[in-house]
């Protein structure tokens, strides 16, 4: 190997570990996986949907975000990210992105989310505004991107799963030779990226209708579960080399081999697969003239108050 085919690997290294280092918003799921479910979902929704979701989208200028870009459904899963940043006119919306659960107690959709102000509740509101069709089309625009972008951030499972650490935000972890990340964020940025650049097969393309099956289907209720569970027995687990994350306390530092990151990229890739085509039946539902796919989502309902 010559030396400029040396250095060039260098370099390369170094650009990798250099993304690594930039801040959270610029390597979220909201910067990629974000994307690509959106991607995903547009692939696999029916062609008056498509259409309908370009008409809604000429409305962006209503919505008073022009450092938020609103051209297509990728800037759409990636808008309620953005405005976020302005606090005085969406510093209130900050919960609505997750509805972290203690791994170590019973899962409840419900509770942590008063009058509906979670990840779960919010999907529900915005697919019920983005359904009536006699709103504006700012109002019902506006639901699309908060219904794209929740959709995406309940299959991320450290946006439902917890232990005592703010969905891993507050767990110093080392990813692979990267020193001094948390375990929150390496699940939302360099293992999602890692996880969809590796995949075998094109992961946006359309989905036949046995995949779908497979891999749509269920309420946010449900998806919020599964992303609890894979908290409970992959993430925090293969973290923290335990078969049982609740036996006892867990330590505020671990570190991720490179085993361990191969290991839990199937999951992964399979909840981005996962939340584009359940976000594809959404915007059916909500915008196509006709049912729901097979196995297409149902309608979540948070119980009377006092009841679970």
């Amino acid at each position: 190997m010559g030396h400029r085919t040396i250095r060039n690997h260098c370099l390369s290294a170094l650009a990798a570990l250099a993304a690594l280092m930039v801040p959270v918003q610029a390597q979220a799921w909201g910067f990629f996986a974000h994307t690509v479910t959106a991607d995903i979902a547009l692939e696999n929704v029916r062609p008056e949907t498509r259409a309908e979701i370009a008409r809604l989208l000429e409305a962006a200028p209503l919505l008073g975000t022009p450092d938020c870009a609103l051209h297509s459904l990728a800037d759409a899963s990636v808008w309620a990210d953005c405005v976020r940043r302005d606090r005085d006119r969406w510093g209130y919306t900050a919960q609505w992105h997750y509805k972290t659960a203690p791994i170590c107690e019973e899962y409840s959709a419900f509770a942590n989310c008063p009058g509906g102000a979670c990840v779960n509740g919010q999907i529900e509101r915005a697919m019920t505004v983005l359904s009536r069709r006699n709103l504006p089309d700012n109002v019902r625009l506006e639901a699309l991107a908060w219904l794209v972008h929740f959709t995406g951030d309940i299959h991320m499972p450290l946006h439902s799963g917890d232990k005592d650490d703010r969905g891993g935000n507050d767990r110093e972890t080392d990813y692979g030779i990267v020193p001094s990340l948390n375990l929150h964020w390496i699940w939302d940025g360099p293992m999602a990226e890692r996880a969809i650049t590796s995949a075998q097969s094109a992961m946006v393309r359309r989905y036949d209708r046995a995949e779908r099956a497979a891999l749509a289907g269920g309420t946010p209720a449900d998806w919020g579960r599964e992303s609890w569970q894979l908290a409970r027995e992959l993430v925090y687990p293969t973290a923290f080399d335990t078969d049982d994350p609740c036996a006892g306390d867990l330590p505020g530092k671990t570190a991720l081999t490179q085993e361990d990151i191969v290991a839990q990229l199937p999951a992964l890739r399979r909840r981005v697969q996962q939340a584009g085509l359940r976000m594809a039946d959404l915007l059916d539902q909500a915008l196509g003239s006709a049912p729901a796919s097979e196995g297409g989502v149902r309608p979540f309902r948070a119980p009377p108050r006092g009841g679970d």
